[in-house]
């Protein structure tokens, strides 16, 4: 059980979040949206600004500290209306360094961790294929032992932090015959010989977020770089699955509420048939549903992050925090652009990106109807 959290130093640390974000990231951001990457830089300023990994163990080069300081860096950027940064932050802090700090032995950890912390070195995880998105069993990558190595053949697709990453964790085959079981996880170094990274993916949203096509050709990786145990890798990806889908959930509430904020402002200034459009029925009747709608998550999302912190949290319960608030978020970001009107679709007004950055985090982490089914399973058992 850990300790309650200090919501006062809590409240701090956001706020030394927020103003690294108004100075290193707004005044830049748009033309990192129009170039299709943030700055390789960038990493390491949000580490100098203890921004990065913060839950990661101090002998790893991290805080120590408690699991919602991480979820309020990435809170804070999806708020802002930085999606495809909060994207990168969450994979690289909340997925890849768990995976490390749970799974990792000490050679692994201190190769890996401090850089991350830092920003010199970035974390990606590669589970997903041209032919196997959501159905992680039915992956072709191999990894075949070969004295002390393997040798990893293959490609990955829709791989967040892709161009920019140092390390990422693959996913592969080690035994093709014995389907979950036969599923490694190997820390892969992007600078050794036969690995590529293909083109950045032209997104409809999230465009200064790196999501690449990964490929592994005859790439001899050490044995050393096996994280766990040979064929626990299925076992390892449904341990830390929750944690992963309750940070998007969380992405979700806080990016409804920069929805809601912005909506919220313009309603009471912008005037239409001679009134403020927030005196219309209409608006007013919006705006309550989407609040509540937004509010309703967002307890039920601080819930789950409580349980995990407690280490309660199971799968489908993440499940149905991903599932409701991402469509929740979805939901608000169209019935805010709504009242804003015409001016909601053009790329001038912030709420035109977070309605279409909002629309992949109900594909990513697990889709809705994989979610739906998991949830399903809990309560109705496998068909």
């Amino acid at each position: 059980m850990s300790e309650p959290v200090d919501q006062e130093e809590l409240s701090l640390f956001r706020d030394s979040v927020i103003r690294a974000l108004e100075t290193e990231v707004a005044p830049h951001y748009e033309a990192w949206e129009q170039e299709g990457i943030v700055p390789r830089q960038l990493w390491q300023t949000l580490g100098q600004a203890g921004m990065l990994c913060v839950d990661v163990p101090e002998e790893c080069g991290g805080c120590g500290a408690p699991f919602q300081y991480s979820v309020v860096v990435s809170e804070e950027m999806s708020r802002m209306g930085f999606g495809a940064l909060s994207t990168n932050v969450m994979v690289h802090s909340d997925i890849v360094a768990p995976y490390i700090s749970h799974l990792a032995n000490e050679e692994q950890k201190q190769r890996w961790l401090p850089g991350m912390v830092s920003g010199d070195l970035v974390g990606a995880i590669a589970m997903t294929e041209p032919g196997a998105g959501s159905d992680l069993q039915a992956m072709r990558t191999s990894a075949v032992k070969d004295g002390g190595d393997y040798i990893l053949n293959g490609s990955k697709t829709f791989i967040t932090n892709g161009q920019h990453a140092d390390m990422v964790i693959v996913a592969a085959r080690t035994d093709p015959a014995a389907g979950a079981r036969g599923i490694s996880l190997f820390l892969v170094d992007t600078t050794l010989p036969g690995f590529s990274r293909g083109r950045n993916l032209d997104k409809i949203g999230q465009h200064s977020g790196d999501t690449s096509e990964l490929f592994f050709s005859d790439m001899r990786v050490p044995s050393s770089a096996l994280l766990g145990e040979e064929g626990q890798g299925f076992v390892y990806l449904m341990q830390e699955l929750p944690r992963e889908r309750l940070v998007i959930g969380a992405l979700g509430v806080a990016a409804a509420r920069g929805s809601l904020d912005m909506t919220i402002a313009y309603a009471q200034e912008r005037e239409l048939f001679g009134q403020k459009l927030a005196q219309l029925q209409n608006t007013r009747f919006e705006i309550a549903r989407m609040e509540t709608d937004y509010r309703v998550n967002k307890a039920f999302v601080d819930q789950c992050i409580r349980q995990y912190e407690a280490g309660e949290l199971d799968a489908p319960t993440a499940s149905m925090a991903k599932y409701s608030a991402t469509e929740m978020q979805c939901r608000v970001a169209d019935g805010c652009l709504q009242l804003f009107g015409g001016y909601g679709y053009t790329s001038e007004y912030p709420i035109s990106r977070n309605f279409v950055d909002a629309r992949v985090q109900r594909i990513y982490g697990g889709t809705s109807e994989v979610m739906k089914e998991i949830i399903a399973r809990s309560v109705l058992g496998k068909v």
